[in-house]
């Protein structure tokens, strides 16, 4: 229940981002369809399958599109008891069941409408499924153990690390069942064994027939496991061997650093100084590696290594293979539950570690145990104490393309485009859109023609008075900001907002600017501001003051500068403002050619809400880019005033945007 609790808990309140759009694209396709697409994507269809059912019995909201990762995780939750349980016993399950449920970690994901919640469900079940395996191979647990793992390379690619773990722990299972069973042999058994089952009853084999029988049915689970997955294999080897690596790596020591984190604590551990505990999660890992000496029960060995090899495969299969990235650690969630165990064990033991002499005093023999409440508590508080951060802090929450766009319906005009840069964003765009204004994916098609992408932008800018803009993963397809640079240059730059890793800029397309002065306004020692032009004097609020400024250096600068243009009500207070380098960010002051005059555009949004009044005032300035208080001085003052603004009641303005 706390663990379904956390989970639900805002689970519709944030935005869905990307990813969530492509999801919830998929799964309005049929299954041939989700399977076509999913053939060019980097994942396999398995999730977008469930998600399909999924979405017709529970609807298209944010909320019914992510709690199904949230109903798998919680089963996740229930395997991991159930896995503490049956290597350890109820008291380890139910402390690694904790672990898991308050871990941000595995908290996140479980909101999230992607395949990760459902991947961390297959690599526990098939880990159970494995255990029960290893117990006693048969033909049923061989189906069971095959198809668990088919299910999980269904759903995402990087299921291998959970396989490779089992193939290495089958190996030391083999070796060990192997000195076992031998060793009992040596004792008088002439070759024949006692072997426990599930409910305890006992059969005899022969050993070298077991350890045959072991191999083959294990052999016999993968090789089902390849042949459930073969129709997929194909595409699978392609889109793994082409899909490019983005981003860059760490090195191993802070690779190893953040991911210990997250496993333990979860991905806010840096918020709330839980890095202090880490320590103590390293301890109690310590003594989830000792065995005590009072322990003589079979199987204490196979119990330790478990979560340990679990852990340790699939993280340094991880590193080995070159993928940390922030963005790729949610491929670890199985190996979160590996962690968890480790833990439990760590404590258990420590609840349990023999003291030696009973006649020592009641301090002593219960130190170990009074320790290991301590440390369990404590870590499941410093767990759950930035529970509050993940569900509110801007640092975790998802890209906001709901506010996007009634960013962009509340200020749009009826001449007014919308372009996304790059395209991969319709998906999620549209899942919250519902406008008839135009929408332009940019650049066309993959990307890599320039020439074509700058000619519809240009085209873009004749054919409308107004162009917003959503940027995200415009490296990927427009590397030469060719969209950006395009419209910084040819359109007035209005405003610039950040939604998470989006970005939503605002364009007006060139007015007429009837209003020319010259000024030979001097801003500090070298700069001046030889003339600039206004596109009116008369404006309405809603509507767009254009200004363009000419500028040149006497000298090269090695400063940069930003531009701040700000409109002073009539009592002095700021009723609009927007600070910008010249040139929307592509005339940098440091790049200024000496006595070259620069021409610099600026945009000035008027709010809806601005009173009307006649003495409204335009002023100009700059500010050193590192310490904002430092403004270069024209004159006596900080600034340079440009124009008395008139702002009228009605929507009647010689402005035409």
């Amino acid at each position: 229940m706390v663990a379904a609790g956390l989970r639900f808990h805002l689970l519709g309140a944030q935005s869905l981002w990307n990813d969530e759009g492509s999801s919830y694209v998929q799964a309005t396709r049929s299954l041939s369809d989700i399977a076509i697409h999913a053939a060019r994507d980097i994942h396999p269809p398995g999730y977008y399958w469930l998600l399909s059912i999924w979405r017709t019995l529970t609807g298209d909201s944010e909320f019914a599109l992510r709690s199904l990762s949230v109903f798998v995780s919680v089963l996740s939750v229930a395997l991991t008891f159930a896995l503490g349980k049956r290597l350890y016993n109820s008291a380890a399950g139910l402390l690694a069941a904790a672990f898991v449920t308050v871990n941000t970690f595995s908290i996140f994901y479980a909101q999230e409408a992607r395949m990760y919640a459902l991947l961390t469900l297959w690599g526990a079940a098939a880990m159970w499924a494995f255990l029960l395996f290893t117990q006693r191979p048969t033909p049923r647990r061989t189906l069971a153990l095959a198809i668990l793992n088919a299910a999980g390379l269904w759903t995402q690619y990087a299921y291998p690390f959970v396989m490779l773990t089992q193939g290495v722990l089958f190996v030391v299972w083999l070796i060990g069942e192997k000195t076992h069973r031998r060793g009992a042999e040596g004792q008088g058994n002439r070759g024949k064994t006692y072997h426990k089952g599930t409910k305890g009853q006992g059969y005899k084999e022969n050993t070298l027939f077991f350890e045959w029988k072991s191999l083959i049915f294990y052999i016999a689970a993968n090789v089902l496991t390849i042949a459930l997955f073969a129709a997929w294999l194909p595409n699978a080897l392609h889109q793994i061997t082409s899909w490019p690596n983005t981003g860059e790596g760490a090195p191993y020591e802070q690779a190893l650093s953040v991911i210990a984190g997250w496993l333990t604590f979860g991905l806010t551990y840096a918020v709330g100084g839980q890095t202090s505990w880490i320590a103590v999660a390293w301890f109690v890992l310590l003594f989830g590696l000792l065995i005590p000496r009072n322990d003589r029960r079979a199987g204490t060995r196979w119990a330790l290594l478990v979560p340990v090899v679990w852990a340790v495969v699939s993280v340094g299969l991880f590193i080995a293979m070159g993928l940390f990235r922030e963005g790729n650690l949610k491929l670890l969630l199985p190996a979160q539950i590996a962690v968890a165990l480790w833990l439990a064990r760590g404590i258990w033991v420590l609840a349990t570690w023999d003291v030696g002499d009973a006649r020592r005093s009641a301090a002593v023999r219960y130190a170990p145990r009074l320790a290991a409440i301590a440390g369990a508590f404590g870590l499941l508080v410093n767990m759950g104490a930035d529970l509050n951060a993940l569900y509110h802090d801007a640092d975790f929450q998802r890209d906001d393309y709901r506010a996007i766009v009634s960013a962009i319906t509340a200020d749009a005009t009826s001449n007014s485009a919308i372009v996304l840069d790059a395209p991969n964003q319709e998906e999620v765009f549209r899942y919250y859109y519902s406008a008839d204004y135009p929408v332009y994916t940019l650049p066309p098609g993959l990307g890599g023609d320039d020439d074509e992408t700058r000619a519809a932008v240009r085209q873009i800018i004749a054919d409308y008075e107004r162009v917003f803009v959503v940027f995200w993963g415009e490296a990927e397809r427009d590397p030469n900001r060719v969209v950006e640079t395009t419209l910084d240059a040819e359109a007035y730059e209005a405003g610039n907002t950040w939604y998470g890793d989006v970005r939503l800029a605002r364009y007006v397309s060139p007015a007429e600017l009837t209003e020319t002065v010259e000024a030979g306004a001097r801003f500090g020692d070298s700069i001046v501001l030889e003339r600039y032009a206004l596109s009116a004097t008369t404006l309405a609020a809603g509507d767009v003051l254009q200004l363009r400024l000419d500028w040149h250096t006497d000298e090269a600068l090695d400063t940069r500068y930003k531009v701040f243009v700000q409109l002073l009500a009539p009592d002095g207070l700021l009723a609009a403002q927007r600070d910008s380098e010249p040139g929307g960010g592509l005339a940098l002051t440091t790049t200024w050619p000496a006595v070259d005059l620069i021409l610099d555009r600026h945009a000035l949004t008027i709010p809806h809400d601005l009173p009307a009044s006649p003495h409204y005032s335009l002023i100009v300035g700059l500010y050193n880019l590192d310490d904002p208080q430092a403004r270069l001085s024209v004159g006596d003052s900080d600034y340079l005033e440009l124009a008395e603004i008139e702002i009228r009641a009605d929507n009647q303005s010689t402005a035409t945007q």
